[in-house]
Protein backbone atom coordinates (compact mmCIF):
# COMPACT_ATOMS: atom_id res chain seq x y z
CA UNK A 1 0.00 0.00 0.00
CA UNK A 2 1.58 3.85 -1.30
CA UNK A 3 -0.13 6.90 0.89
CA UNK A 4 0.50 10.34 1.24
CA UNK A 5 -0.27 12.69 4.27
CA UNK A 6 -1.06 16.12 2.95
CA UNK A 7 -3.14 19.19 4.46
CA UNK A 8 -6.89 19.15 3.73
CA UNK A 9 -7.04 22.51 1.56
CA UNK A 10 -8.88 22.20 -2.09
CA UNK A 11 -5.36 23.71 -3.19
CA UNK A 12 -3.68 20.82 -2.24
CA UNK A 13 -5.81 18.50 -4.87
CA UNK A 14 -3.50 18.12 -7.95
CA UNK A 15 -0.79 16.73 -5.51
CA UNK A 16 -3.17 14.39 -4.35
CA UNK A 17 -4.26 13.22 -8.33
CA UNK A 18 -0.44 12.98 -9.20
CA UNK A 19 -0.03 10.51 -6.38
CA UNK A 20 -3.07 8.10 -7.49
CA UNK A 21 -2.41 8.93 -11.11
CA UNK A 22 0.79 8.10 -10.66
CA UNK A 23 -0.10 5.09 -9.08
CA UNK A 24 -2.75 4.15 -11.87
CA UNK A 25 -0.46 4.65 -14.37
CA UNK A 26 1.98 1.69 -12.85
CA UNK A 27 -1.06 -0.31 -12.48
CA UNK A 28 -1.78 -3.32 -15.66
CA UNK A 29 -4.75 -2.59 -17.27
CA UNK A 30 -6.22 0.73 -15.88
CA UNK A 31 -8.35 1.98 -18.60
CA UNK A 32 -8.97 5.97 -19.65
CA UNK A 33 -12.53 4.97 -18.25
CA UNK A 34 -11.19 3.72 -15.10
CA UNK A 35 -8.55 6.88 -14.38
CA UNK A 36 -11.76 9.11 -15.52
CA UNK A 37 -14.09 7.48 -12.81
CA UNK A 38 -11.14 7.41 -9.99
CA UNK A 39 -10.42 11.19 -11.09
CA UNK A 40 -14.19 12.00 -9.63
CA UNK A 41 -14.43 9.87 -6.39
CA UNK A 42 -11.01 11.58 -5.67
CA UNK A 43 -11.83 14.75 -6.47
CA UNK A 44 -14.78 14.50 -4.93
CA UNK A 45 -14.15 12.88 -1.56
CA UNK A 46 -10.94 15.11 -1.08
CA UNK A 47 -13.08 17.99 -1.79
CA UNK A 48 -15.67 17.45 0.74
CA UNK A 49 -12.90 16.70 3.71
CA UNK A 50 -11.17 19.95 2.75
CA UNK A 51 -14.43 21.72 2.79
CA UNK A 52 -15.84 20.03 6.17
CA UNK A 53 -13.82 18.07 8.51
CA UNK A 54 -11.87 20.48 10.07
CA UNK A 55 -13.97 23.50 10.30
CA UNK A 56 -12.05 26.76 9.96
CA UNK A 57 -8.84 25.00 10.27
CA UNK A 58 -6.82 22.67 8.16
CA UNK A 59 -5.70 19.29 9.55
CA UNK A 60 -4.46 16.67 7.68
CA UNK A 61 -5.69 13.83 5.28
CA UNK A 62 -3.93 10.29 4.56
CA UNK A 63 -4.47 8.76 0.98
CA UNK A 64 -3.82 5.49 0.34
CA UNK A 65 -3.74 3.38 -2.74
CA UNK A 66 -3.39 -0.22 -3.39
CA UNK A 67 -3.85 -2.68 -6.07
CA UNK A 68 -5.09 -6.35 -5.57
CA UNK A 69 -3.92 -8.06 -9.46
CA UNK A 70 -6.11 -11.08 -8.27
CA UNK A 71 -9.01 -9.23 -7.83
CA UNK A 72 -8.33 -6.48 -10.40
CA UNK A 73 -9.49 -3.76 -7.61
CA UNK A 74 -8.06 -0.80 -6.70
CA UNK A 75 -8.69 0.68 -3.51
CA UNK A 76 -8.31 4.49 -2.43
CA UNK A 77 -8.87 5.02 1.34
CA UNK A 78 -8.80 8.56 3.04
CA UNK A 79 -8.31 8.91 6.70
CA UNK A 80 -8.93 12.18 8.60
CA UNK A 81 -9.35 12.97 12.04
CA UNK A 82 -11.67 16.00 11.48
CA UNK A 83 -15.47 16.13 12.77
CA UNK A 84 -16.92 12.01 12.43
CA UNK A 85 -19.29 11.90 9.49
CA UNK A 86 -20.27 9.20 8.03
CA UNK A 87 -20.83 9.44 4.21
CA UNK A 88 -22.89 6.34 3.57
CA UNK A 89 -25.55 7.70 6.45
CA UNK A 90 -25.92 10.83 3.87
CA UNK A 91 -30.02 11.08 2.61
CA UNK A 92 -29.78 10.33 -1.26
CA UNK A 93 -31.10 12.96 -3.17
CA UNK A 94 -34.43 12.90 -5.16
CA UNK A 95 -32.83 12.89 -8.88
CA UNK A 96 -36.12 12.66 -10.21
CA UNK A 97 -37.02 16.12 -9.03
CA UNK A 98 -35.52 19.27 -11.12
CA UNK A 99 -32.15 20.76 -10.43
CA UNK A 100 -34.28 24.01 -8.77
CA UNK A 101 -36.76 21.34 -6.47
CA UNK A 102 -33.61 19.33 -5.33
CA UNK A 103 -32.10 20.05 -2.37
CA UNK A 104 -28.64 21.67 -2.71
CA UNK A 105 -25.67 18.89 -1.90
CA UNK A 106 -25.64 15.26 -1.88
CA UNK A 107 -25.03 14.80 -5.56
CA UNK A 108 -21.18 14.02 -5.27
CA UNK A 109 -21.75 11.84 -3.07
CA UNK A 110 -24.50 10.14 -4.49
CA UNK A 111 -22.09 9.44 -7.78
CA UNK A 112 -19.45 8.49 -5.76
CA UNK A 113 -21.41 5.89 -4.12
CA UNK A 114 -22.97 4.87 -7.73
CA UNK A 115 -19.56 4.37 -9.09
CA UNK A 116 -17.54 2.15 -6.72
CA UNK A 117 -17.57 -1.24 -6.38
CA UNK A 118 -17.96 -1.08 -2.22
CA UNK A 119 -17.96 1.79 0.13
CA UNK A 120 -17.17 1.50 3.98
CA UNK A 121 -16.80 3.76 6.65
CA UNK A 122 -15.49 3.41 9.88
CA UNK A 123 -13.84 5.35 13.17
CA UNK A 124 -10.45 4.03 14.98
CA UNK A 125 -8.88 6.38 16.98
CA UNK A 126 -10.65 9.22 16.67
CA UNK A 127 -9.76 9.03 13.36
CA UNK A 128 -12.60 8.83 10.48
CA UNK A 129 -11.90 6.25 7.74
CA UNK A 130 -13.56 5.65 4.49
CA UNK A 131 -12.42 2.78 1.96
CA UNK A 132 -13.34 3.03 -1.46
CA UNK A 133 -12.69 0.11 -3.69
CA UNK A 134 -13.07 0.24 -7.61
CA UNK A 135 -12.94 -2.67 -9.81
CA UNK A 136 -10.53 -2.02 -12.87
CA UNK A 137 -9.88 -3.35 -16.38
CA UNK A 138 -11.68 -6.09 -18.52
CA UNK A 139 -15.00 -7.15 -17.06
CA UNK A 140 -14.74 -4.79 -14.23
CA UNK A 141 -15.78 -1.82 -16.18
CA UNK A 142 -19.56 -2.49 -15.50
CA UNK A 143 -20.71 0.63 -13.26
Amino acid sequence: MKEICIKADKNNIEEVFSFVEGELAATEGISRKDVLKLHMIVDEIFANISDYAYGDTKGDVKVSYEYDSESDTVTITFTDEGVPYNPLSAETPDITLSAKERKAGGLGLFMVKNTVDDIRYETADGKNILILTKIVGGEGNHV
